[in-house]
């Protein structure tokens, strides 16, 4: 067994955050796949089974390291998929694949980081597992960032709710009632600037 004291302990943290993260876009994605049609359920499908492999293979990682990702890591993936799928109820569809990119984003870079960390120490074989893994989760960004960027093609569709139950379509329009709200806020406020710049040049 590798002795747990050569691991830095941001390694620790990271390990730990990295579960997590691993599970909240494995829980995510799973949700969203099941609300965005076509194109976007396909990926988000597979980036679901993706993290879920990750997930596996790091509770072995972190076997070997001595280190504890169960449960604390675990619940924390758990609620914070949870949090986000509550959230994508008041989103359109291009919102929430935008939103779904963030999370790709985030286990890349923290692959990343942590690869550094590894590499560092001399430790190869950790190096290497979370190279391998970052350049996965690269692609999958890189995807999930082009799905996202293709609903702009079809707007109409872009802006329909996340998701398609009556809670949801609920939701959406009082997201959309505040957005209203916020521009006509935003028009009455410039109005008010220009009619003041008018008087002020009048003088």
């Amino acid at each position: 067994m590798t002795d747990a004291q050569t691991l830095h302990p941001a390694e620790h943290r990271g390990l730990r955050e990295l579960q997590a993260a691993a599970r909240h876009l494995a829980g995510h994605w799973r949700r969203l796949a099941s609300r965005l049609p076509g194109e976007p359920a396909e990926l988000l499908e597979r980036g679901a089974v993706t993290a879920r492999e990750l997930a596996a293979e790091l509770r072995g990682q972190a076997v070997a390291y001595d280190v504890e990702v169960f449960p604390a890591a675990q619940l924390l993936g758990a609620r914070g998929a949870g949090l986000r799928g509550a959230g994508d109820v008041l989103l359109e569809r291009n919102q929430a694949m935008r939103a779904a990119v963030l999370d790709a984003q985030h286990v890349t870079t923290l692959l990343g980081y942590l690869s550094e960390i590894a590499e560092r120490r001399g430790d190869v074989a950790l190096t290497t597992w979370e190279r391998e893994w970052r350049e996965r989760f690269e692609t999958l960004e890189t995807d999930a960032r082009a799905t996202a960027t293709s609903l702009g093609a079809s707007p109409d569709a872009a802006i329909e709710p996340a998701e398609p139950s009556a809670l949801g379509r609920a939701g959406h329009a009082v997201a959309m009632g505040v957005g209203t709200l916020g521009e006509a806020i935003d028009r009455s406020a410039l109005g008010r600037m220009a009619r003041g710049r008018r008087v002020s040049g009048a003088g």
